[in-house]
């Protein structure tokens, strides 16, 4: 059963099609966030270790891909705000824009849901384009950086093995996001804390 899915999944990498798709994936994963667009990167880049694959490609139209698919996503929010301002996602991602800025969507794209949320926000609120475009660029080309050298360095470690070394990639991955959230939680919490809210009642007189 390995062997076949290994079979698989090497005709995949050998195609012409694979940057055509990798495009696409990350492009739908910009608005439609079920989309399978970071482990493809990560699987292409661990199959770039052996020369498979072009890592330098792969990581430019990843990038490429998630600064359309972004920009869809910016302007769907952009149409429809009026229908997502109760949503907890919007709620989350628009405060986090009003406290930090454009800075958020770098940041979001490490967050599960994070990513669409925030542009979908930014479109919404009438974030100016210009700034959404200039730190998209820098969120999508971080990402894809990120997600082809993690696949890279697992290819690397487990040469003989392409399945050990995109699980290895994976598990990287998985463990970066639950720093991330782990972090924002408990921020989070700090800050729920230090309320003034929780701050004991002057009694004085």
């Amino acid at each position: 059963m390995s062997h076949a899915i290994l079979d698989l999944v090497h005709q995949a990498m050998s195609s012409p099609w694979l940057y055509v798709a990798l495009f696409a994936l990350a492009l739908l994963d910009g608005f439609f966030p079920i989309v399978p667009a970071e482990t493809s990167v990560i699987t292409a880049g661990v199959f770039a270790a052996s020369g498979e694959t072009n890592l330098a490609l792969v990581m430019v139209v990843a990038a490429l891909g998630a600064f359309a698919g972004d920009h869809i996503s910016y302007l769907i929010g952009n149409k429809s705000g009026g229908r997502l301002r109760n949503k907890k996602a919007f709620v989350w991602a628009r405060d986090a824009l009003a406290e930090r800025g454009g800075l958020v969507l770098v940041v979001a794209r490490y967050i599960p849901g994070g990513r669409t949320a925030t542009t979908l926000t930014m479109g919404a609120v009438r974030h100016p384009l210009r700034s959404f475009t200039f730190f998209d660029a820098i969120a999508a080309s971080s990402w894809a950086v990120y997600s082809g050298l993690i696949g890279f360095f697992g290819g690397m470690a487990f040469e003989n093995d392409p399945i050990k070394g995109l699980l290895l990639g994976l598990g990287i991955a998985l463990s970066v996001t639950g720093v991330v959230e782990l972090v924002r939680w408990l921020r989070k919490r700090r800050a729920i804390q230090a309320s003034p809210e929780r701050l004991p009642a002057d009694t004085s007189v």
